[in-house]
């Protein structure tokens, strides 16, 4: 075994040439943890958001971005008996740190894996299914038969929310550029082009009165735009402020606005409500959520109920590029990271 490993590093605020490629010594898991070889890791809009400084809660440089990993238990901590060493996992990771060839966890987050489930294809659906499911059934607590539309439904989370959208008998609209139009109505979703198009105006001539929840991780202007879109009673759900990056960098002021909507809309006298949501935010006020839904989604994914669409697989060193594509919107699905063990194990 080595006795070294790799990791990706954000060594300071900025744009893709800030992540680096670092050499570690092997790392021992303290007590409650477990260590974990890493074999695949997600690759979200949140880390991009992260590197560039305009999530109020990222870690200050240097760190490690990436939410989601797959792996197989290397080494237990003291006070760890389960999962056993050698069973693959699957662990949405708090405070980022998945971008590694090996990292020690608290072995409460780790979510042992259904025999047989890719590594690379739970890697894409971790994070992404888990908040879709999240923000679907505990945040805007949707039924059968009701209306939404999900921002960005091209991208990793938008696939995620629309997939589990048709599963759950809802009415789903999507926002995605034309050339990525297709995709939206191959997964059960009427298409809008936001840039050709008044996405409000397209939803009210389609509905007639509006959906009930909108997913929006545009942030700025889109968030009471969207809020307007909305029924007496719908549900605004935000869960990221992808306008306040502009060329690799972080505009604050777009941000702090983009909070500030967020917390005041429900405060409106028009009976909607709107959510600022953030993976596994809800494990607090609703003890156990997190190992439950997780599990919910790997189920899933085991039973062959939801297929992530995976845009590219990169090897980990590569992932500058992955952060460079999702910067300018090239990619339809979820991006995931190799590492060198999955080829070994695979």
């Amino acid at each position: 075994m080595s006795v070294d490993y790799k990791r990706v590093v954000v060594s300071r605020i900025g744009g893709p040439e800030v992540l680096e490629v670092s050499t570690e010594p092997l790392p021992d898991p303290a007590p409650g943890e477990a260590r974990v070889r890493v074999l695949a890791a997600g690759v979200s809009f949140g880390d991009v958001l992260a590197r560039v400084g305009a999530l109020p809660d990222a870690p200050k440089p240097p760190f490690t971005p990436g939410f989601d990993v797959t792996g197989i238990v290397e080494e237990l901590g003291a006070g760890v008996e389960s999962p056993a060493v050698g069973r693959p996992v699957v662990a949405l990771l708090d405070g980022g740190g998945g971008y590694t060839e090996l990292s020690c966890l608290p072995a409460d987050r780790l979510v042992p894996l259904p025999e047989g489930v890719d590594p690379v294809g739970s890697a894409a659906a971790a994070v992404n299914y888990f908040a879709a499911h999240q923000m679907l059934h505990r945040v805007a607590r949707v039924e059968a038969g009701q209306r939404i539309l999900v921002h960005g439904a091209a991208g990793g989370l938008g696939t995620a929310l629309l997939q589990l959208a048709r599963r759950a008998g809802l009415e789903a609209y999507g926002t995605a550029s034309k050339v990525k139009h297709a995709l939206v109505g191959e997964l059960g979703a009427v298409a809008i082009d936001p840039r050709e198009e008044d996405f409000v105006a397209r939803i009210r001539n389609l509905t007639g009165d509006g959906v009930d929840a909108v997913f929006d991780a545009v942030g700025g202007m889109s968030f009471p735009r969207s809020y307007r879109a909305l029924r007496p009673r719908g549900h605004l759900v935000a869960y990221g402020v992808a306008r306040a990056v502009r060329d690799g960098r972080r505009s604050r002021p777009v941000a702090v606005a983009s909070f500030l909507f967020v917390k005041l809309a429900g405060l409106l006298p028009f009976g909607r409500a709107a959510t600022f949501y953030t993976a596994g935010g809800l494990d607090e006020s609703q003890p156990g959520s997190y190992r439950e839904d997780l599990a919910a989604v790997m189920d899933l994914l085991a039973r062959g109920e939801i297929e992530p669409v995976i845009a590219e697989r990169l090897p980990l060193v590569d992932a500058a590029r992955a952060h460079e594509l999702l910067g300018r919107s090239a990619v339809s699905g979820k991006i995931v990271l190799i590492c060198a063990a999955a080829e070994v194990i695979n």
